[in-house]
């Protein structure tokens, strides 16, 4: 094992440790998944942090997802797409076969998906994106509509299954805002519940410990594993 390898492998067994801290002081029946955001990574990364026993990597970028998933097509790895999609990417995305996308934005997205979806005879797992913060700076569906917007897409869109929700917190240090962020974003979850939602994806490097303790059932986790 070399020095990066070792590094790596350290750096999950401490994250892994923190946050089976956080799952016990909100429930020992909680399962939390998570996902190593390797968007500033590289394919070595990647390959050690694989062999050191993860298995799930998100990527923010269709084009960065297909390089690093074709360069290490020999690993079965679980690819979660966790960035904004732009329409004339989709059918690039739906070759590429994601585990998961986490960032179903809007209405006209999930139509095109399902126009595409049909098409190539293919499904789909997807998480709904909360705009829990309201900032403009940030992609996805309003509170007050995504309730309605859940269930309209489990009806308009049969290639996508819905697995639940995802969001990002307000980009601050206020732990109150943050905190404000997740809850409102858990309320969602419960009610969406007997509407297929299991996954909550909320909390990253920053604030996994206050999503963990609203209910966050996936992380998504890059610079605390990545780090140098």
């Amino acid at each position: 094992m070399d020095n990066r390898q070792a590094q790596l492998t350290n750096n999950l067994r401490i994250l892994i440790d923190e946050i089976e801290k956080e799952r016990l002081k909100y429930s020992s029946h909680q399962i939390i998944k998570l996902v190593a955001v390797s968007k500033y990574t590289n394919t070595d990364d990647i390959k050690a942090l694989y062999q050191a026993g993860h298995r799930t990597f998100g990527e923010n970028k269709i084009q960065d997802l297909k390089e690093k998933s074709y360069t290490l097509e020999n690993l079965p790895i679980q690819w979660h797409m966790i960035g904004t999609i732009q329409k004339n990417k989709i059918n690039q995305l739906i070759s590429l076969k994601p585990s998961m996308v986490q960032s179903l934005d809007s209405i006209e997205l999930a139509k095109e998906l399902q126009i595409r979806l049909e098409k190539h005879n293919a499904t789909l797992k997807c998480l709904l994106q909360i705009n829990s913060s309201n900032e403009k700076t940030k992609s996805g569906f309003k509170i007050d509509e995504a309730i309605e917007s859940y269930k309209k897409i489990i009806k308009i869109a049969p290639n996508i299954k819905l697995e639940g929700i995802m969001t990002i917190a307000a980009n601050t240090e206020d732990k109150k805002i943050i905190e404000s962020c997740f809850k409102t974003t858990k309320d969602i979850f419960d009610k969406l519940q007997n509407d297929g939602a299991n996954i909550l994806s909320c909390g990253m490097s920053n604030d996994y410990k206050i999503a963990i303790a609203n209910g966050a059932n996936m992380l998504r986790i890059g610079s605390n594993i990545f780090k140098k």
